[in-house]
């Protein structure tokens, strides 16, 4: 997931993006739940196919940004200086780079984007600290490890300095103004159901996750084995890397190694899905053990070209990074009362999440998920 652990129609962005977010966009619905993309042909033989939607939670988003565009108008915005802080530098958070990088220039607010290399807990606090040190005016933060940066949270709201949660939650007492981003169980769950018509109802399942304790993979595994209940698809494991992709390659190796009886792989992490397809293919067995992944790297997408993962859950990381920025700009300039009073009509029903959606690309509709990506200026 982002790593991991969501892109993407803004109110300054619809002449670039119009034509995709009309053809792809019908039917969205705040949680991003639309019906199957026109012609996903999705699973083959007698199981049902796997529905591809890529509607995401784009109206409801672009809806928003409006709105703070015009609460935000005629305030001098260009001594803001925001910054985008997400957990691992992989290719998933291009997305949320081309969105933030966009919503600075639409805002005329200047901004850094920063990403711990090797997703290592103590480089993403030291990140957070340098920030501190520059007077940085509001971030966004997709946590590591929650209780490790409730301190720096806790500081920075204390400073006056707004801190919006990304890609996972955070607690709101901690100080975290909002979250945007995933809504993680419903993106599990989207998960199984995939991988319950991807086996047909049958099978048994181990799980590739980075984080075993990380509140957005705790939410995505529950999704994904709550939509597997009653079926006769069982999970048998669940292996954590620790946010290492060559330990989760040896993960999907040794599972599907060691019991032949495993059918189905669902890698939760961006470069999981990458990993299980890697070994099953390496394996020979194509086709006979199912991969579902998250997320929508580029050896993901290319891996669901070939028919080696039948389907990934993808997240909308663009519009975490723009609206994001949007948000982190009205919460600094606005207030938290007057930004909180522009944002509830757009909130899920908790109160404190704004839904980026979610999608499930499939080979019947990767063709228009990549356009998606590219008129959004979204590469790797």
């Amino acid at each position: 997931m982002r790593a991991p652990f969501r892109r993407w129609s803004r109110a300054s962005r619809v002449a670039s993006a119009a034509v995709v977010v009309l053809a792809l966009a019908v039917g969205c619905s705040k949680q991003g739940a639309g019906g199957p993309a026109a012609g996903d042909s999705g699973a083959s033989g007698a199981a049902p196919a796997i529905q591809g939607d890529i509607t995401f939670n784009d109206d409801n988003l672009g809806r928003l940004d409006a709105a703070l565009k015009a609460a935000l108008q005629g305030k001098d915005l260009s001594k803001l200086d925001l910054a985008m802080v997400v957990n691992v530098a992989v290719d998933y958070w291009n997305a949320g780079k081309a969105g933030f990088t966009k919503g600075l220039a639409d805002l005329g607010a200047k901004g850094t984007f920063q990403a711990p290399a090797n997703g290592r807990l103590d480089q993403q606090l030291s990140i957070l600290q340098t920030l501190r040190g520059q007077d940085i005016s509001a971030f966004s933060l997709s946590a590591i490890d929650p209780t490790a940066v409730k301190s720096p949270i806790q500081s920075a709201a204390s400073a006056g300095i707004p801190v919006l949660a990304i890609d996972s939650p955070l607690p709101a007492e901690d100080g975290a103004a909002l979250y945007l981003g995933t809504p993680n169980y419903q993106a599990g769950k989207r998960a199984g159901e995939a991988m319950k018509a991807a086996l047909g109802g049958r099978g048994k399942v181990v799980v590739l996750v980075g984080s075993l304790t990380a509140s957005n993979a705790v939410e995505r595994i529950q999704g994904f084995e709550d939509a597997l209940k009653g079926t006769g698809i069982e999970v048998a494991n669940k292996l954590a890397d620790n946010m290492d992709a060559a330990k989760a390659l040896t993960n999907a190796q040794t599972a599907i190694q060691t019991d032949p009886g495993v059918t189905g792989l669902y890698g939760v992490y961006s470069y999981d899905g990458p990993s299980a397809a890697q070994a099953v293919q390496a394996a020979g067995r194509t086709g006979k053990v199912k991969v579902i992944s998250d997320d929508s790297d580029a050896q993901t997408l290319t891996f669901i070209q070939q028919g080696v993962i039948q389907a990934t859950v993808v997240q909308s990381p663009y519009q975490q990074g723009y609206t994001g920025a949007y948000l982190l700009a009205a919460l600094k300039v606005l207030g938290k009362d007057a930004t909180t009073a522009v944002v509830k009509p757009f909130l899920e029903s908790d109160g404190s999440t704004l839904s980026s959606g979610v999608g499930v690309v499939t080979q019947g509709n990767l063709d228009a998920f990549r356009a998606k990506q590219s008129q959004l200026g979204i590469t790797g």
